[in-house]
């Protein structure tokens, strides 16, 4: 199974360049799957139910969200609606949404994408990601219940990610770093089969501060307060970053990683 996918869309130059190549996607990398973390999709925060559909209509099957999921409040009730946008498993009890989904290719092939969040410097109230992300596991096996596990995994610190990465090796298809935005060089194939890649970066302007204008970034960390209206999404040229996973069709590990920079 060929999974590829997107890293953190920004803003809205962002959604109309994915809008743009998908089809050019689709042609160039034959993918069985695209999935792609959209949790600053809408204005830089968040994602509304309108610019989910349009990624959808698009091409995209599945998207993830992250520690901006509520951002747009609307999404409280659609993302009940709507169980292609996965929020983290590791949510308390009671939260909308799931923190998974699972999806039935032509050829019957079954992939479940999983989106867990980390704890470090992310300062959100969610439960153990180690211990829900074992619970999960002890129902869904590769090879068995399904043909891919695809973990999308929002965290700040690159020592909780290589941890997190070690601790389900073997059991899943891959485990893809979002949230920095910024693409990391360490893509591998660990040594019980999984793929996994600290940050595939963001889809964005990369002349910028994460996606955003530069100018209010530095004025928030000389000044120590952000000006009227907060962050806005830089308007550049838009790089699509993210990863293209190839998967074994009996064990579902992985064969190959490969980062990817569609400009």
């Amino acid at each position: 199974m060929k999974i590829f996918f997107i890293g953190d869309i920004v803003g809205k130059a962002a959604r109309e360049k994915v809008k743009h190549c998908i089809a050019d996607i689709k042609k160039k990398y034959n993918p069985d799957v695209i999935i792609a973390n959209a949790e600053n999709a809408t204005g830089g925060y968040g994602l509304s139910k309108k610019d989910a559909n349009d990624l959808f209509a698009a091409g995209i099957d599945a998207i993830t969200l992250g520690n901006h999921a509520w951002d747009k409040r609307e999404m409280l009730t659609y993302i009940e609606e709507c169980p292609k946008i996965i929020r983290a498993i590791n949510y308390p009890s009671g939260v909308p949404g799931r923190g998974f989904y699972t999806i039935e290719l032509l050829n019957g092939k079954k992939i479940i994408i999983v989106q867990v969040m980390l704890r470090l410097f992310m300062g959100m109230f969610v439960d153990d990601p180690f211990e829900s992300i074992k619970k999960f596991l002890f129902s869904e096996k590769l090879g068995s219940t399904c043909d891919a596990i695809l973990i999308d995994l929002h965290g700040e610190a690159t020592s909780e990610k290589n941890a997190f990465a070690h601790f389900v090796d073997g059991l899943v298809s891959g485990v893809l770093g979002t949230h920095t935005h910024i693409p990391t060089s360490d893509h591998s194939i660990l040594p019980k089969g999984t793929a996994y890649q600290t940050d595939v970066g963001m889809t964005g302007d990369y002349n910028s501060i994460i996606g955003m204008d530069i100018a209010n970034p530095i004025h928030s960390f000389t000044k120590g307060y952000r000006l009227e209206g907060g962050f806005t999404p830089a308007k550049g040229p838009v790089s699509i970053c993210g990863a293209i996973i190839d998967t074994d069709d009996t064990t579902g590990l992985a064969k190959s990683i490969v980062p990817i920079k569609h400009i």
